[in-house]
């Protein structure tokens, strides 16, 4: 759903107002950036994201995906034979994170690059608990696309063709 569709529910006031308060605490060289990042993070219905090899170097897979904000962190639910899946599971745990909707990435002429970006360390989630939190506030971002969605991951989660995947800014 476009953002100019969405309300401002109590949640998306919440978060705003969080981030907005989080960011006043920053020193005051990282208060340029934060607020822009906490404030895509809070907007956006999509993130684009990279594995980051061992040099640093970006990997050529890159993709565009659904998120949710929880704290600071980016989570993602995708399958678990997805090159964001196998990267964690081979060591290749740090990825480089834009926030923002510019549309398909292999389409955007590498436009997502302007948007706020962030390096982070990627992990699994794997407890049942987490899964319902979150997939909830999947349920509460993408409300239309939940009612087809919604099922897929949470029975994928639960047989273990989807894993969900916490990016936490490094």
């Amino acid at each position: 759903m476009s953002k100019s569709k969405r309300s401002l529910n109590r949640r998306r006031w919440l978060g705003l107002t969080g981030a907005a308060a989080a960011a006043a605490w920053l020193p005051g060289g990282a208060r340029g950036a934060a607020p822009t990042l906490a404030r895509a993070m809070a907007e956006s219905d999509l993130l684009y994201l990279t594995p980051l090899l061992g040099g640093g170097s970006e990997s050529a897979c890159q993709a565009e995906v659904w998120f949710v904000a929880d704290g600071g962190d980016a989570v993602v639910v995708t399958a678990s034979d997805a090159w964001r899946a196998t990267a964690v599971t081979r060591g290749f745990a740090r990825a480089r994170l834009w926030v923002g909707d510019v549309g398909v990435w292999s389409d955007a002429n590498g436009a997502y690059r302007a948007l706020p970006t962030t390096t982070a360390t990627a992990s699994f989630v794997t407890e049942a608990d987490e899964h319902a939190r979150l997939l909830d506030l999947f349920g509460d971002k993408y409300s239309l696309e939940w009612i087809i969605w919604g099922p897929r991951f949470r029975s994928g989660l639960k047989e273990g063709s989807r894993v969900m995947i916490r990016y936490r800014p490094s």
